[in-house]
């Protein structure tokens, strides 16, 4: 087979591992911290002031029993009752429950 040949049809295809190398790494593989900056950005790019109460709750089990509440209830506990969040927004609430920890920043 000469030179010419070579260069005809589809290239090789690109081996398994190197895949994997080169794939992003899913959201729940990444750093706590990472995950939870995530989830942030999505509440408050939607809620603002909700996403500031979480802030200065974070750490403090208040910050659980305010997430639960906009989950569970759609209330915020300051009189201002939601219909409903986007699913995205929904899915980040869940997960900041998930990663909160007392006692950490």
């Amino acid at each position: 087979m000469n030179k010419k040949e070579e260069c005809v049809g589809f290239p090789e295809l690109i081996p398994e591992q190197e895949l994997e190398l080169t794939r992003p790494m899913p959201l729940h593989e990444r750093p706590r911290k990472v995950r939870i900056e995530h989830d942030m950005a999505i509440i408050r790019a939607h809620h603002e002031r909700i996403a500031k109460t979480i802030d200065v709750f974070w750490g403090h089990k208040e910050c659980v029993e305010y997430l639960q509440k906009l989950v569970l209830n759609g209330d915020d506990g300051n009189g201002k009752a939601r219909v409903g969040f986007k699913h995205e927004v929904l899915s980040a609430l869940i997960n900041l429950l998930a990663l909160h920890e007392i006692g950490s920043p």
